[in-house]
């Protein structure tokens, strides 16, 4: 049995903007960045699961109906009877900008964690977004995190920094550091990575990370492609030209195909993952732009499926 991947943090019902009998409104979509993740890792053909919470409410159950669609398993996931997260998403910037409503959501006050044994199935636990910002649940994920680095099993983390949901900067940002000095794989935007560290260049932030527990950094710079280092090597992929209809969404379908290209060629473990060549990085990284392009030209976060992309098994190095 090929070894799962498990996306931890938060689902959301994203309110994109959609004209409404010629007026402005909202359409109402399944997303939040780990959620997404799972569904592109899903409909990719990997082992996916999704953990750890969702709400009982009616939202709650369109969420674990994406799921199953995207044959994402659910055997970490729990219903509790509070609200669904909502958020309201603006398109009028380069990057979406996003306003979360959240109090008391079931994904927010999530605090359990799964043991080892329930984990035996997992080779790689993938963190990130607003899940790490959100007590009481970011302190378990981040238990959970510091549990598993340099284990049995990879972990890896994209902060998908959202600003304006940040309440305390200075726990926030001592929380990151910790979590991207013990990671395994990083992934990050240019932007988030100016937010993170101001001024500081993209070869230098990957240098300093991979003196850590790092193995793999990829930093992903819009129209100018995303570039990928090891310990050994440096990589890029050229961004993949589209007819954009809106960017929700591509930074996790980038991150579901570039971790579908890892584990096609059998590197999602501690023993496999090593020190890529540039010629892998390279390899993974056109794998994500792949996944990235295509959900540009759909709205939300709709990834396409594997066969939807001719030749993306055959990428190689």
């Amino acid at each position: 049995m090929r070894a799962s991947i498990l996306s931890l943090g938060e689902a959301v019902i994203d309110f994109i903007p959609a004209a409404t009998e010629g007026e402005g409104g909202y359409r109402p979509c399944l997303g939040g960045s780990p959620y997404n993740v799972a569904r592109a890792l899903g409909r990719l053909d990997i082992p996916a699961e999704f953990g750890l919470a969702l709400s009982t409410d009616m939202f709650g159950d369109q969420f674990m109906e994406g799921l199953a669609q995207s044959q994402v398993g659910t055997r970490f996931l729990e219903r509790l009877d509070a609200p669904s997260t909502l958020g309201f998403v603006s398109l009028d910037r380069t990057e979406p900008a996003y306003a979360f409503y959240d109090t008391g959501a079931a994904d927010r006050i999530c605090t359990g964690i799964p043991d080892d044994d329930a984990l035996a199935p997992v080779g790689l636990l993938h963190f990130g977004s607003i899940a790490l910002a959100r007590e009481p649940a970011a302190s378990a994920y981040e238990t959970l995190f510091l549990r598993e680095a340099g284990g049995r099993r990879l972990v890896s983390i994209d902060p998908n920094i959202r600003a304006s949901h940040i309440r305390d900067e200075t726990a926030y940002r001592a929380r990151l550091d910790s979590l991207l000095s013990q990671a395994d794989i990083i992934k990050i935007s240019g932007a988030d990575l100016e937010w993170l560290k101001p001024g500081v260049s993209h070869d230098s932030a990957a240098a300093a990370w991979l003196q850590g527990r790092a193995r793999f950094v990829v930093i992903t710079q819009g129209k100018d492609g995303v570039s990928g280092w090891s310990r050994v090597a440096r990589g890029h992929a050229d961004a993949i030209p589209t007819e954009v209809v809106d960017t929700v969404g591509a930074g996790d379908s980038f991150t579901a195909g570039f971790l579908a290209g890892l584990h096609d060629r059998d590197l999602l473990s501690p023993e496999t993952l090593g020190d890529p060549s540039g010629d892998a990085i390279a390899s993974v990284l056109s794998c994500g732009q792949m996944v990235a392009s295509a959900t540009c030209a759909r709205r939300g976060a709709n990834a396409p499926w594997r066969k939807e992309l001719p030749g993306f098994g055959s990428l190689r190095f």
